[in-house]
């Protein structure tokens, strides 16, 4: 049976990636046609990081707070040390001031929600608070900036955008319906692949930390692997700032949005809190590595890129050490 299982799990990972492409390749394509901020679209729909929140809601509906937890810290983890780092490896990577005022902002952000984890449990009102957080984050970049701040796949959804943007208007016209069509068929993906994904983990061990381990580390970087492609795309195609940011900014994202949302739905809370404690430091201390090795040189090298990535799986024992 864990065999199954384990099949099952991979058939949700293949759904979550899979959705997460499309949705993001085709939503670009969906603003312009209905002649509306993709910014705005992509988070009307499903938030500027859909997997993290797709799997974080399927973990609550199924009763799975451990998942949930365990979801969040994984991909924080994993944007921060896989990611940027794959993406370092290939190209360095602008660590401007826009990314490094996306990092500092969402480091004091991400200690807010490790106080409110560190018991174990995450109310309702505690996930107002967060979500609360995530407006506040958003609104004091959009006013430093002046314009909607990168948040994940937003900018490249922006790209698809400005590409569809140059295509003449007969080659648009009658084209809404499909391109609604696929964002639609991106989500429903992520929704299936997310349910069979916490399914999976519940039937494969139904000890809380158990549970946590695998959504720390399988969960964890299944939802955040469509990051790791878009920094290496990104990089390949010689990443911009902007790029950057976006997936910098997910961090304050998933420990805002995606977690404050599921304890809406349904308030978190996991037996032995303990079991969260040397993960959640271990996700600001990775979020510190970054701005560490980012400000000699305002960009991760390629040097600090394979120190990053070599620093995962060293993250990952010592969180499961005793």
């Amino acid at each position: 049976m864990i065999v199954l299982w384990g099949v099952v799990m991979i058939a949700g990972v293949a759904a979550i990636v899979w959705g997460a492409e499309t949705f993001a390749r085709h939503l670009g394509g969906a603003a312009v046609r209905l002649r509306v901020s993709s910014f705005a679209l992509a988070l009307l729909l499903a938030g500027a990081e859909p997997e993290e929140l797709a799997t974080t809601i399927a973990a609550t509906l199924k009763d799975a707070p451990a998942i949930a937890f365990g979801d969040v810290i994984g991909a924080n983890i994993a944007i921060c040390l896989v990611a940027l780092g794959v993406g370092g490896i290939v190209a360095p990577l602008p660590f401007g001031k826009q990314v490094m005022r996306y990092a500092l902002f969402g480091f004091p952000i991400g200690v807010a929600a490790v106080g409110f984890i560190w018991d174990g449990q995450v109310t309702r009102i505690e996930g107002a608070i967060l979500l609360s957080l995530y407006v506040l984050y958003l609104g004091i970049i959009w006013m430093i900036e002046r314009q909607p701040p990168a948040m994940g796949e937003t900018d490249a959804i922006e790209e698809a955008a400005e590409e569809l943007a140059h295509e003449g208007a007969k080659e648009q016209k009658g084209w809404v319906g499909k391109e609604l069509l696929l964002v639609a068929a991106g989500l429903v993906a992520m929704a299936i692949g997310s349910t069979l994904l916490v399914e999976a983990v519940r039937q494969i061990t139904s000890i809380e930390e158990t549970q946590t381990t695998l959504a720390i580390t399988v969960v964890g970087f299944a939802t955040a692997f469509e990051l790791v492609i878009l920094c290496w795309s990104a990089a390949c195609k010689g990443a911009t700032e902007v790029a950057v940011a976006g997936v910098v900014g997910s961090f304050a994202y998933n420990v805002t949005m995606t977690l404050g949302a599921a304890a809406l739905i349904r308030p978190l809370n996991i037996t032995d809190a303990s079991l969260l404690h040397k993960p959640a430091i271990a996700m600001l201390l990775a979020l510190v590595l970054v701005i560490v090795l980012a400000i000699p040189k305002q960009q991760i090298s390629q040097r600090a890129g394979w120190f990053l990535v070599a620093a995962y799986p060293v993250f990952l024992t010592v969180m499961f050490s005793l």
